[in-house]
């Protein structure tokens, strides 16, 4: 006997699960909150015989995790995903919930079971194992591998999905159980001292002026793409950087350049250098600008009207308007021609648009909870 999910992974993939979706709580990533997301799984719980020979104990070694696509795509990067880890194969799996009415919710196979290895950066080629799986890691695929994948998702040849959270109660009995090989190479280390020392010298750069700077630049380079796929040359990158007053050393900029070209192509994915040379908000943050950006996008098309985001935003109790130096309809203003600025449409904001703008105030904004309290606020979460 096994758990009806597991069932389903190794028997029938393809098989839609549905399950009642109960209370959902939106605390999110950072190791010392709450675990994985207080959601009773029902779907997990069903009994069922199987012929297989993995046993329930066996399955039962596993690690779950929520994680999120990479993109700007706003109907992508609102996908709310869910994975598993086996530690008896290093195999995993990973599903999609989406959700028809209020307690209606379908659970479909988005990555088959299977043993799979990193698509990109130094790991290229080796296997995922049990290390690999921490909040803020990346998971890549080749898209032609999963041919059900949406369409949307299938334009770019590697598939990242973010892990925003991992289920830490299963963690230090599987990892005392499973042979680890993930301790970080000398290369992977020097990487991220040459990103850390570029991001520190930016982001005091940046600390006055991150969201008309991070919201020009992601105009700036989807301009540039004039293929769409995401990929720029060096000579791209460095008119950017010297147009957005973004300075980083000859020698910085090669040896950033040498890891995000690591195909050797002469070219680099765009949204990989900005969050290597910028950084990025943590997945606590980037969790509630997702859910702000999915109660006005109420038709999930990935992008929002202008309109519709005047009708929302509320500066009630912005601390301008409280102190009287500013009025509501003056704060509104400000914050739309901002926002107006940074869109390649003049009547609407996509997903990536509204990121780059909530990445650039997030820059400034040092305590987590004084992040969300300023995002929320006005779209009354």
């Amino acid at each position: 006997m096994i758990d009806h999910l597991s069932r389903a992974v190794i028997s029938d993939p393809e098989q839609n699960l549905t399950s009642e979706k109960q209370e959902i709580s939106h605390i999110l990533p950072d190791s010392k909150l709450a675990p994985i997301r207080f959601r009773k799984r029902t779907l997990h719980e069903t009994k069922i015989r199987t012929q297989s020979t993995l046993t329930e104990n066996i399955l039962s070694h596993k690690v779950q995790f929520d994680g999120r696509i990479i993109s700007r795509n706003g109907r992508d990067a609102c996908r709310e995903l869910v994975g598993f880890f086996f530690t008896h194969d290093q195999s995993l799996t990973i599903y999609e919930y989406r959700q028809f009415g209020k307690n209606r919710t379908n659970v479909l196979p988005f990555i088959q079971k299977n043993v799979y290895c990193h698509q990109r950066g130094r790991r290229k080629g080796k296997q995922y194992q049990l290390g690999d799986l921490y909040i803020g890691a990346n998971l890549t695929f080749l898209s032609s591998d999963h041919p059900r994948l949406p369409e949307s998702v299938k334009e770019n040849t590697v598939l990242t999905l973010r892990i925003t959270n991992v289920d830490w109660r299963a963690l230090p009995s599987l990892k005392t159980d499973s042979v680890e090989h993930d301790d970080v190479t000398n290369e992977e280390a020097n990487d991220r001292m040459i990103f850390k020392a570029i991001q520190d010298t930016l982001k005091e750069q940046l600390r006055k002026r991150g969201v008309r700077t991070l919201t020009g630049l992601g105009k700036y380079l989807q301009q540039l793409d004039k293929e769409g796929n995401g990929l720029l040359d060096k000579a791209d990158f460095k008119q950017a950087l010297k147009l957005f007053r973004l300075e980083v050393s000859e020698n910085d900029f090669e040896s950033l350049w040498l890891i995000l070209n690591s195909s050797d192509s002469g070219r680099a994915d765009y949204g990989e250098l900005k969050r290597a040379i910028i950084g990025e908000m943590n997945e606590y943050r980037k969790s509630f600008v997702r859910k702000a950006f999915m109660k006005l996008d109420f038709n999930k098309t990935g992008s929002v009207s202008i309109i519709d985001i005047r009708k929302c935003y509320c500066a009630k109790m912005h601390p301008q308007v409280i102190s009287g130096h500013s009025t509501e309809e003056e704060i509104k203003a400000s914050f739309l021609e901002t926002l107006k600025n940074a869109c390649s449409k003049s009547d609407e904001v996509s997903y990536g648009e509204f990121e780059d703008y909530y990445e650039g105030l997030s820059i400034g904004i040092v305590d987590d909870e004084d992040f969300v309290s300023v995002l929320c606020t006005p779209w009354g979460i």
